[in-house]
């Protein structure tokens, strides 16, 4: 049968009862009480007992013509082309403080990887500079800290020894501070005493623990976040979690010190380059200079000269803008010849020597800031870096039109010049008159002015570039604010963590309850009886709170009693009418199943009547599986077995017990091989007219419907049928059966017992209350304290 077929009033009632919705929770207040307790105390333990992380930040600017400015102090040499137009892209700065390299630089000189822990009574703690102890390794090299992992601790016995022990505790050996150790895994290393050691220390045990250098720094590359403040600033905020303030600190502090000091290196490699090219060139000069020093001087010598004749001092005076043009072409021509060879190299380019071509210039300081910008991410990224590629592009773009440019440059220069000597050439017919002693002469001093030009010019270069040298010693990175951490930590948060517990020893029980609804099958209140059945209801019978088997009486003023006694009254409405020559009603009392209650029911509705001043007779007529005598712990005896299978007289076969004495009794009897024939013995029928004709009811314990046909094979005789369902005991699902019977007619004027509730919950909005496992009977008298406060 659907559910359609034997839940009438769900399909009615649709709606969602708020009140009884939150009932279901409310009951069980004190769990999530305890639940909010137990979650607070464990919130107090875990923030007791975690490490607390502090957040350092500091603040830098990155020095930009753009955004950052060049200093005052250098403004003065723009002009020369030895500093500013650098224009720094932020997001390649950002990627050159993160780098392997200078996380690694700051790990070796503050020696991040060596970890110095003490143990507390529930947690360990790193010391960090208040260490009593140090680890020195002494000829370890940087690849073996750079892949060893390992722990080992340290006992100091006195001023002057310590104990060596492995990760596990175990003694490895005894050592004197400051004596060398030989590992096979570190090497050779030794502990020495630090400042802060004194004699306090001595039986203290410091775990020493020497991590991975590779490890260490892929830990701070992902720990460190950097920033810039806002989008069209280039200043960056530097930030590192740590449960050391200072450390967080210092390591913040070393890695701005390691940025300047890489940047500064750079910028020396570039003007180091440049003075070097110069002082070559001022070498051969000098060299050249010296050899046309000597032919002067040899020729005068040799012809006796000691002055110019006036002819020759007219052409010369004529001559000497054409020389000075001449002499300023071919030094032009010559450094545009030396500059074009240097770009070959594939290196740093000589800052601006002079040219006249000003973009050239700019050029040469463009290539330079690219090269030093393709060193540095040659050094922290991989070769498919993305940033890489665009640099090298960009300055492989650039070294082409560079060189176009000095070509054309030298091309026009060559042109330049050879005009200028033309002219030269047409002065020199001039002065063919001259004697040829003395033009020689003249071009002699015209080589050794061109040459000396050229000196004078590079030696003023070369005190530029040292000018340059010394300007490259300022910091690429200005410290707005050093590296600070505040003494509220960032994690754990308190507030935060209570709030969690709080919700916790909320959500937690309310899931618990509503998990265990929604898995729970159980019949538990009279609720769920008058929603999935259409069968009437004649009452509840609540859960016992004492052993008593019978639990009504004279004097019983308990719920259990007072339920019987409703039951009682209930029965009256429901009883057919009789003729006045029908004495007795009998009331069939059966189940689903074993074990609901159903003898309880019996024995106690039995004696409610017969307090009532009725004559009673309680039968048990459940052959196979015999309750009644076994529910009053009475010794076997024959019953309606022996009856219907001799000649033997019904009222032998009564007895009464002592609480009772106005009880009839008659037990099942022997258990039968066929009780579904024995019950259909013609000697059934003359049974219930014989007692019904004595007694005024006539209680029937009969056997379970769902397992057997005999309470089936002797529902005819029956008045009124009681179905006994126990709560939190019957599946739901179950309520089919008596459903079925109903609406099928097989049971007469059926009506449903609910046995075993908790009338304390009311009409029953909770669920799973613990309840003893007998009749009826439960066993809550001797629940433990903690049981009957969370029951």
């Amino acid at each position: 049968m659907s559910n359609e077929q034997y839940s009438p009033q769900l399909e009615e009632n649709d709606t969602i009862n708020i009140r009884a919705e939150l009932e279901k929770y409310l009951i069980h207040w004190k769990w999530f009480i305890l639940g909010i307790i137990l979650t607070l105390i464990g919130a107090f333990l875990y923030l007791r007992y975690s490490t607390s992380k502090y957040n350092a930040s500091t603040t830098i600017l990155i020095k930009n013509d753009k955004q950052g400015g060049i200093s005052e102090e250098l403004a003065a040499f723009e002009d020369l082309g030895i500093v500013g137009g650098s224009s720094k892209n932020i997001d390649n700065e950002i990627e050159i403080i993160k780098s392997r390299k200078l996380i690694k630089n700051v790990i070796e000189t503050l020696n991040l990887n060596i970890s110095y822990i003490t143990e507390g009574r529930i947690k360990e703690s790193e010391v960090y500079k208040n260490a009593p102890i140090q680890f020195t390794a002494i000829d370890s090299t940087s690849e073996i800290l750079n892949k060893i992992d390992t722990v080992f601790n340290v006992e100091i016995l006195s001023a002057d020894k310590f104990r060596l022990k492995d990760s596990e505790n175990n003694v490895v050996s005894e050592n004197n501070f400051d004596q060398p150790i030989i590992d096979k895994k570190l090497g050779e290393f030794k502990i020495e005493q630090s400042s802060v050691f004194d004699l306090n220390n001595i039986g203290d045990n410091i775990k020493i623990s020497v991590r991975s250098i590779t490890k260490v720094i892929d830990s701070y590359q992902n720990r460190i976040n950097i920033s810039p403040v806002s989008k069209k600033s280039s200043v960056l905020r530097l930030s590192l979690q740590s449960s050391i303030k200072e450390k967080a600190e210092d390591v913040l502090d070393e890695l701005v010190k390691q940025y300047n000091l890489d940047a500064i290196n750079d910028k020396k490699e570039v003007s180091e380059k440049t003075s070097g090219f110069i002082s070559e060139r001022l070498n051969n000069v000098a060299i050249e200079l010296g050899r046309l020093d000597d032919n002067v001087k040899t020729f005068k010598d040799k012809n006796n000269i000691t002055d110019i004749e006036s002819e020759a001092q007219l052409v010369l005076q004529t001559n000497t803008e054409n020389r000075k043009k001449l002499i300023e072409a071919s030094t032009e021509l010559s450094l545009a010849k030396s500059l074009n060879k240097e770009l070959d190299k594939n290196d740093y380019l000589p800052a601006n020597l002079g040219l006249s071509d000003a973009n050239i210039g700019n050029s040469i300081n463009e290539y330079n800031q690219l090269m030093a910008q393709l060193k540095r991410l040659e050094k922290s990224a991989g070769s498919k870096n993305t940033v890489l590629i665009d640099v090298q592009e960009n300055l492989t773009s650039l070294r082409s039109s560079l060189k176009r440019s000095l070509e054309n440059t030298v091309n026009s220069l060559q042109i330049k010049v050879n005009s200028l000597q033309r002219e030269a050439n047409r002065f020199n017919t001039k002065i063919s008159s001259i004697p040829s002693k003395e033009r020689e002469f003249l071009d002699i001093a015209r080589q050794k002015e061109i040459i000396a030009g050229l000196y004078s010019y590079l030696l003023k270069k070369k005190e530029e570039t040292a000018i340059s040298l010394t300007a490259t010693a300022v910091p690429n990175a200005k410290i707005i604010d050093k590296a600070y951490a505040s003494d509220i930590p960032v994690s754990p948060k308190k507030k935060i963590i209570y709030l969690i517990a709080l919700l916790l020893g909320l959500i937690i029980p309310f899931i618990i309850i509503y998990l265990r609804d929604l898995l729970d099958t159980k019949v538990h209140t009279r609720k769920d009886i008058t929603e999935l059945t259409s069968i009437p209801f004649l009452g509840d019978i609540p859960h016992s709170e004492t052993k008593e088997k019978i639990v009504i009486n004279e004097g019983a003023r308990s719920s259990t009693a007072e339920a019987f006694r409703l039951i009682r009254t209930n029965l009256d409405f429901m009883m057919p009418n009789k003729d006045k020559d029908e004495k007795g009603q009998t009331i069939f009392i059966t189940s689903t199943t074993s074990g609901e209650g159903k003898s309880f029911a019996s024995i106690n509705l039995a004696a409610s009547l017969s307090l009532s001043g009725k004559k009673v007779i309680l039968v048990g007529m459940d052959l196979r599986a015999p309750k009644i005598t076994e529910y009053l712990e009475l010794p076997d005896r024959k019953g309606i077995t022996n009856y219907l299978t001799s000649n033997i007289e019904l009222d032998s076969l009564k007895f009464s017990i002592e609480e009772i004495p106005d009880l009839d009794i008659i037990s099942s009897g022997t258990i039968p091989p066929n009780p579904a024939e024995l019950l259909m013995n013609n000697k059934i029928e003359l049974l219930f007219k014989t007692l019904e004709a004595k007694y005024d009811y006539v209680i029937i314990d009969t056997a379970p419907v769902s397992l057997v046909t005999d309470t089936l094979l002797i529902a005819k005789y029956s008045d009124i049928v009681l179905y006994v369902s126990r709560a939190n005991y019957l599946d739901k699902r179950m309520l089919i059966i008596p459903e079925t019977l109903y609406r099928d007619k097989k049971l007469k004027n059926l009506a449903i017992i609910l046995n075993d509730t908790d009338l304390k919950r009311g009409y029953g909005y909770g669920y799973g209350y613990g309840y003893g496992y007998g009749y009826g009977v439960g066993q809550g008298g001797n629940r433990p304290w903690y049981k009957r406060i969370f029951s």
